[in-house]
């Protein structure tokens, strides 16, 4: 055998069972939509070998942690189609255990709110915002003095609320990363990115972060969020002052001729590809008003399923048609991040149906009655799972403790929920997701387009530490300031 067929052969077989995987996956969502909304969702039994049904989220997890830490598989890692063979792997392992111990029907129930109710929205909102976004080019170019960037993330910071984190985060990361191309050190300022802009910015609308537009889906009132401003702006502001500091005397360690280069590398700034901006906000009037379980604004019309996605994705095909290819050239743009996030995430998405049931099935007995339990035990989830799903569990769990005195909010057909006990999950959800990479979406999206930019980012437990070292503290404060016992 040569040498080449020798290399060749490990790829096919990962191509092979990446496709397979999508295969079984699709035939389950076949058997999904065809009894999705036939009435299927009374409340499955636990089996009582979830433990073993929870192994590959587990070892998803850990892949995602492990193996770039590996060298020999690191570079094979590093291919999308060999983390959609691990992904999809999972998920068909999963499929496997809750048709084995639930029934075929419930698999493919499970498996069908999975991805078309979650998983789909999820990547096609992300996938809009990635193609729009992309095709905005900030040029020019400034020092990349500490004020400099600390004024950047914070204008991040108030447009993740607008045009939501994944907006924000591909509209501003690679004009980010170009300001300081001059310098050596940057990983600092890519991880103070994802919790500022990425996450904790995007408190004080419904459609600044996955968790918040779906409990606006469920009834949560528009503005209510704004209500959070106070947390908001302690936590950012912490985050900010905590960036200038470290960044400041990152800043001074730099080389002195890396310095003078960066000085002299100043050019005026511009913004091509304005068109976008029009596109984004269309998307984000788009999914602000239409909603297949509710009519239009001002009709009786409700929309039809994935009439929402569908529009998003009309206006990624005007992006793309209008938008000249020298921008997003210069924007060194293509597929890849949004490819790694998609791989990975329909795997997390599939597996995590175990760990949710658990949840569901067992939350009661968590014994959470305080808003400081709800904040932790929401964050602590959204941190290794998607914080959006996680949200939605604690915020019916949220439902059924009411706390005596306590004002209430009206959630749609859920009821009433205490609000302390709301804001709780909301922070949780919001400001947790930025503990680890896959907390939320655009997490991975950062991570990917700067380490093609050469930034050597921190590994799986590299940024959890980060995590631990800057966020925590910062979120330890804030829990006790304003997420009150009652």
């Amino acid at each position: 055998m040569s040498l080449a067929a020798h290399h060749q052969r490990p790829s096919t077989v990962v191509r092979s069972i990446a496709v397979l995987g999508c295969l079984v996956i699709v035939v389950a969502l076949v058997g999904g939509l065809l009894g999705h909304h036939d009435g299927a969702h009374a409340k499955p039994e636990l089996p009582a070998s979830w433990a073993l049904g929870a192994v590959p989220f587990a070892f998803l997890l850990l892949a995602i942690a492990v193996f770039p830490l590996i060298p020999a598989i690191a570079s094979w890692w590093h291919s999308n189609v060999s983390r959609l063979a691990v992904a999809a792997t999972c998920g068909v392992a999963t499929l496997v255990w809750i048709t084995a111990t639930m029934g075929a029907h419930q698999a493919a129930t499970l498996t069908g709110h999975a991805v078309l109710d979650e998983y789909i929205p999820f990547i096609v909102l992300l996938f809009s915002l990635y193609v729009i976004s992309g095709g905005i080019a900030i040029r020019g170019n400034l020092p990349a003095h500490p004020g400099t960037n600390t004024a950047i993330l914070a204008i991040g910071t108030v447009l993740a609320s607008a045009i939501g984190t994944t907006g924000a985060s591909m509209v501003l990361i690679r004009f980010l990363l170009s300001v300081n191309k001059e310098r050596h050190k940057v990983a600092h300022t890519a991880v103070f990115f994802i919790f500022l802009v990425s996450n904790c910015g995007g408190l004080l609308l419904p459609l600044g972060d996955p968790p918040l537009f779906l409990g606006y889906l469920k009834g949560v009132p528009f503005l209510w969020t704004t209500s959070l401003w106070q947390e908001w702006l302690l936590v950012n502001s912490i985050l900010l002052a905590l960036y200038f500091t470290w960044d400041r005397h990152e800043w001074k360690a730099e080389r002195r001729k890396d310095i003078l280069r960066d000085e002299r590398a100043r050019r005026r700034i511009s913004i091509d590809g304005r068109l976008n901006i029009l596109w984004l906000v269309l998307i984000v009037l788009v999914v602000a008003t239409v909603d297949p379980s509710r009519p239009l604004p001002g009709t009786e019309w409700k929309p039809f399923t994935y009439m929402r996605e569908l529009m998003m994705l009309g206006l990624c095909a005007l992006s793309m048609a209008f938008t000249k290819d020298a921008v997003r050239k210069a924007n060194e743009f293509d597929f890849g991040a949004i490819a790694e996030v998609a791989a990975l995430f329909i795997g997390i998405f599939v597996t995590m149906q175990v760990p949710l049931l658990v949840l569901k099935e067992k939350g009661a007995a968590l014994g959470l009655a305080t808003p400081i339990e709800y904040f932790w035990a929401t964050g602590s989830l959204s941190a290794i799972l998607d914080n959006a799903p996680t949200y939605l569990v604690f915020l019916q769990t949220a439902v059924s403790t009411p706390i005596e005195g306590a004002p209430f909010v009206s959630v749609g057909d859920l009821g009433q929920v205490s609000e302390p006990l709301l804001s709780a999950v909301s922070l949780g959800a919001v400001f947790m997701g930025a503990m680890t990479y896959i907390g939320n979406g655009p997490n991975f999206m950062v991570k990917a387009i700067a380490e093609q930019r050469g930034v050597r980012m921190p590994s799986f437990f590299g940024y959890l530490g980060w995590s631990c070292l800057v966020l925590l503290p910062t979120l330890y404060l804030a829990s006790r300031l304003f997420v009150a016992a009652p």
